[in-house]
């Protein structure tokens, strides 16, 4: 194994994989995850609440675990990999992310919806007074024309942040539209440029692909595709394309599949695959979070998830208003027993 790196990795399994598992780690799943992570060499590991610090809510969805033990036990059986966090400002405050960075974590992503970065200011601000990397996270990235990402990216790094990164959160991104983002990112930006893709309409490994040819250096992945809706990036696919590629990842691939297969499928609550749920969250450019509050609702107003997926899609509903979820699928249920009783 190479201890070069073209690429430096985020394995999001145990932040953006909390989604899947209805945000129920344990303890002792994170110590295994993490420290397997940690011999594979992987660069960072990122841990968190799904929706980031103080995610655990009735809004989002409450922890099995409080977060603080999950990083702290991360933190623990890390010696070659750093801890990060994400944070939306909002959701977290500078009180959880002073609280984590006493725990010992290396890198803040501070997460905002793709037109709102001027709300990261201050914490971007903090991460660097705490020593720590700061990464700006640009979320529905599909949602802004070019442009805009470039306008909001170059004022996440006059804030100070080391990397922006374009994020994918709907899945609904096409290959064309990632290389037009990344390279106009890189083209405007000194600092380094990320890419985090979900697989919502089977384009992130694609995407990715693109994303590094285009000059993205800091990628994140996720063991076994766990992740939000369809899943991320497959961190273990990724090391073993990148090395068909010659692209340089430092990441032991047989660790890293053994380590998807012996400990993290186990942990998953049903295959991670596209199904019909996942794929409209891409189709309709839906917050891959959405999907599981969207089939609670579905089952509780017995509606189809579908409708309520697309009509998400057409009202623009963003990160931070799960609450609209339950809002709609009354209101459609409504609308059809109107037009029941008028037939």
């Amino acid at each position: 194994m190479t201890t070069k790196r073209d690429i430096l990795i985020t394995e999001v399994a145990l932040r953006d994989g909390s989604h899947a598992i209805g945000h129920q780690y344990t303890v002792e799943q994170v110590l295994a995850v993490a420290k397997a992570l940690d011999d594979a060499n992987v660069p960072y590991i990122e841990v968190s609440h799904g929706d980031g610090l103080a995610g655990s809510s009735l809004q989002y969805g409450r922890s099995k675990t409080d977060e603080m033990k999950l990083i702290e036990a991360a933190v623990s059986v890390s010696n070659n990999s750093k801890i990060a966090v994400l944070l939306l400002p909002g959701i977290g405050t500078m009180t959880e992310l002073r609280e984590a960075a006493n725990l010992g974590i290396h890198m803040a992503r501070i997460a905002t919806h793709v037109t709102e970065a001027d709300v990261s200011a201050q914490h971007i601000q903090l991460t660097k007074d705490l020593g720590l990397e700061a990464v700006g996270f640009l979320m529905m990235a599909h949602m802004a024309p070019v442009e805009k990402l470039v306008e909001q990216a170059k004022l996440m790094e006059s804030y100070g942040a080391d990397t922006v990164y374009v994020v994918d959160s709907a899945g609904a991104l096409m290959p064309h539209e990632v290389k037009e983002r990344i390279r106009a990112l890189r083209g405007n930006l000194q600092c380094n440029v990320g890419f985090h893709g979900h697989n919502n309409l089977s384009l992130a490994m694609a995407n990715t692909l693109v994303a590094i040819e285009e000059g993205a250096t800091r990628i994140d992945g996720s063991v076994r595709c766990l992740g939000a809706g369809a899943g991320n990036t497959q961190t273990e696919v990724l090391v073993a394309a990148c090395e068909r590629l010659g692209i340089q990842t430092g990441v032991d691939l047989y660790k890293m599949m053994d380590l998807a297969e012996e400990i993290v499928a186990p942990i998953l609550q049903r295959p991670q695959e596209i199904d019909r749920d996942s794929l409209v969250l891409g189709y309709a450019g839906v917050y891959s979070s959405f999907r599981l509050h969207a089939q609670r609702a579905a089952k509780k107003f017995n509606i189809d998830a579908r409708d309520i997926l697309i009509e998400l899609g057409k009202r623009k509903v963003v990160g931070g208003q799960e609450d609209m979820i339950v809002d709609v699928a009354a209101e459609l249920v409504s609308k059809r027993n109107l037009q029941t009783s008028a037939q």
